[in-house]
């Protein structure tokens, strides 16, 4: 099973039954990291609006809920939900035509709640273990590819910019919870577009 290449993602995902999948990262119990959960619960609204849904099959680790949807333009597409972190994430990044991580980011460079759509190359030279969780998605998607493991030649991330991801119990903050709408209309941009119900 090889990897696809960037320019081919969304053909072989279609061609060759190898799903693009959505990685929606973050912990609903901690204020601004619950942007991932949400996401991908609105993201399954409206995938659904316009994709059958697939049965739900077994999840890569029982943290995580994997829900499948025929994407009329992307073919399957699967969204991740879920709160594992560092090398858990190996079999999440692993197996699938194109990457999409939705997550919160805390740069301090942009006023919360800002979205931006990022790839690898963006993150090139930030320290390993500069995520909050220590180990990050990029360790596990180098750790999968040092490996050689199947690991997607695109990695595309659609990060928010935090303002609280201390509060443990705490409410998202306004702009972080207003930009998910936004988070969800830049997946679908780059799964092609949503289509017409």
């Amino acid at each position: 099973m090889a990897a696809c290449t960037a320019s081919s993602a969304a053909a072989a995902a279609a061609e060759a039954g190898f799903p693009t999948r959505v990685l929606c990262l973050g912990n609903d119990l901690i204020a601004d990291d619950a942007l991932g959960p949400m996401a991908a619960r609105h993201l399954c609204l409206r995938l659904a609006e316009f994709g059958a849904p697939r049965p739900e099959g077994p999840a890569f680790d029982p943290a995580a809920t994997v829900r499948a949807f025929d994407h009329p333009r992307a073919g399957t597409v699967e969204v991740v939900e879920t709160a594992l972190t560092g090398m858990y994430l190996l079999e999440a990044v692993v197996g699938a035509c194109r990457l999409i991580v939705v997550d919160t980011v805390v740069t301090g460079s942009a006023p919360p709640g800002t979205v931006e759509v990022m790839d690898e190359k963006d993150f090139a030279g930030v320290p390993a273990g500069g995520s909050p969780h220590y180990v990050g998605i990029f360790e596990a998607i180098g750790a999968a590819r040092a490996l050689g493991l199947d690991v997607p030649a695109e990695v595309v991330i659609v990060a928010v910019e935090a303002g609280d991801y201390f509060t443990v119990g705490g409410s998202m903050t306004a702009p972080v919870r207003a930009a998910v709408p936004e988070v969800v209309d830049r997946v679908l941009a780059l799964l092609g577009g949503s289509p017409p119900v």
